[in-house]
């Protein structure tokens, strides 16, 4: 069986590969590839700091929200606390403004916003189909049995 690999030296032998010397002690090892031709090695170590660009300054609130709009947190809990009809209309309208305001104004507080309109609607929803139902037992009248 035939391998790619030298054997290994024997017991005591010299361990440096046929047609390999070692450089010189001191000398750093060489680097393994040779530089391109017509290209000069690498020049050296970096320059020193003062002569680098000073860095580009950051605006402040790179990473700061504006915040969450007062009108969706508003709608959201009219949208939660039903105060009658009053909390509800009220709902859907703070529900309206608040997302204006947070497509202006990058705000958050979309998904309160839009979770306050659904709740405002629902409860108007509600309203209207009791209204819709005490006007029908009304106008039908008591059963006679």
């Amino acid at each position: 069986m035939s391998t790619a690999w030298p054997p290994p030296p024997p017991q005591g032998g010299d361990p440096t590969p046929p047609g390999y010397t070692w450089p010189p002690a001191g000398t750093p090892p060489p680097y393994p590839y040779p530089p391109p031709t017509g290209q000069a090695p690498w020049p050296g170590p970096y320059p020193p700091p003062e002569q680098y660009p000073p860095p580009y300054p950051y605006p402040y609130p790179v990473y700061a929200t504006p915040g969450t709009n007062g009108l969706a947190i508003a709608a959201l809990v009219l949208g939660v606390i039903w105060v009658w009809w009053v909390g509800s209309i009220l709902a859907v309208i703070f529900g309206h403004i608040a997302l204006s305001q947070i497509h202006h104004s990058r705000q958050g507080g979309r998904g309160m916003a839009i979770a306050g309109l659904v709740l405002g609607y629902a409860w108007l929803a509600l309203l209207l189909l009791l209204i819709i139902g005490v006007g029908a037992a009304r106008t039908v009248g008591p059963v006679q049995g």
